[in-house]
């Protein structure tokens, strides 16, 4: 089935009607969250059960918002395809951060200690470590 005419079969079939995109995100909202509450219990089925509500809901709001589906996952595969790649680079007497080639901050070391640190937040923000001594 194409995904634009998804959307206009469940606009079309909705239980509720409106042109209100703060309404559309509201019942969108409360399906993502019945969703997760579900699966904080533990039950799976009812989780994915409220996930396809959510997914319904989510169409609804595109329309509200007269956002284009194929175009919507169109943008987000080339999104998710563009790789920011980061680098920490650790040299002698300093640190420096470089985010798809450009520098984007630095400090200095003082002793082994920061290093560790440093090394500990580039594996918290997913960076490259490259040692330089």
């Amino acid at each position: 089935m194409d995904l634009r005419e998804a959307v206009e079969m469940i606009w079309n079939n909705r239980r509720y009607s409106t042109d209100d995109p703060k309404t559309a995100m509201s019942h969108l909202n409360e399906e993502v969250a019945e969703s997760l509450k579900a699966l904080m219990k533990g039950e799976i089925d009812k989780a994915k059960y409220e996930l396809q509500d959510a997914m319904s809901c989510l169409f609804i709001a595109m329309k509200v918002l007269d956002v284009d589906p194929v175009e919507a996952v169109n943008n987000q595969i080339l999104q998710m395809k563009k790789k920011n790649d980061k680098i920490m680079i650790i040299k002698k007497d300093k640190v420096e951060i470089y985010v798809n080639g450009s520098v984007k901050g630095s400090w200095s070391i003082w002793g082994p200690e920061d290093i560790i640190e440093a090394e500990k937040l580039a594996k918290e923000f997913g960076c490259d470590i490259l040692h330089e001594y």
